[in-house]
This record gives structure tokens, sequence and C-alpha cells, in this order.
């Protein structure tokens, strides 16, 4: 069977509707767009946000508080994503980054403790929780926190 043989399924394809052709056809008169106004007049469109008029609702809703401009953002790492890595010491944002546990080496990485760890890793990053670094220690490894 090729592309230029596959037929449409029965029903498929419905005759078009022939607009403003009477009143017998059932779209005739105004052509299904209804009375007057914005909707009627010829090249009418209407942009999703537009509310005909009415006050929008980014304009209504109220604007308190502060957001950051600068947020510090981290890039997230389990303590059962670290078998990926191997034997490497230490475990730094490069070497997360070329094992695919993180998309930047230059952002900020925490250390997250779900999971668990039987290796020792040496592992620098910015942030760590405090399950995680006790489950390194526990395992015989370390934690250094960038500044």
């Amino acid at each position: 069977m090729k592309l230029n043989e596959i037929r449409r399924p029965e029903g498929n394809k419905r005759p078009m509707v022939r607009k403003g052709r009477g009143s017998g056809s059932g779209k005739g008169k105004t052509a299904g767009r209804g009375e007057k106004g914005q909707g009627a007049r010829s090249g009418a469109k209407k942009r999703a946000w537009f509310e005909g008029g009415q006050m929008p609702l980014n304009r209504r809703l109220p604007k308190r508080g502060f957001t950051n401009p600068f947020p510090n953002r981290f890039q997230i790492v389990n303590l059962r994503d670290l078998d990926r890595v191997g034997d490497v010491s230490p475990v730094t944002a490069e070497v997360l980054w070329e094992k695919g546990l993180i998309r930047d080496p230059q952002k900020p990485v925490k250390l997250l403790g779900d999971g668990q760890v039987t290796v020792a890793f040496q592992i620098e990053v910015e942030k760590a929780s405090k399950s995680a670094v006790a489950a390194i220690e526990a395992a015989g490894g370390k934690v250094q926190l960038k500044v």
C-alpha cells in the first residue's frame, strides 16, 4: 500500500456550507454572524485576550508584593542520582554536567537527600540539605559548600 492509494474513511468529508444564499439554506441573511456589531463586520477579528472594551483582566487584578528580578534558581540533584556519577573525586558541577544531571555548570547546584548513598563521595556544591549532608557523611564522604 502506498500513500496515494489510501482512501478517506466513509463520511469523513462534509459538504461545504454556502453561507448567505437565502433563508432556505439555514445560513442566509446574516450568514451565521448574528445581528449588528463588531463581529458582524467584514474583516472582523478579535484577539484572544480582547474583552470587548471591558477593563482587561490584567488591569483589574490587584498588583501587590515584590518579584525579585534576579532570583537564585538552583539546579536540583538528589542522592539517588549520584550513582550515575561513578568513582569521580571530587564531584563538582562540571562532573554533574558531563554526566547529564544538570543543564548548566555555571549555575548553582543544590543537593537534596532523596535516596541513599553507599559510595563515599567528595561533593562540592553551593547548597545542600541537612539530610543530604548527613547521608553523605554517614557513607564516609564529605560535602563542601561553595560560597
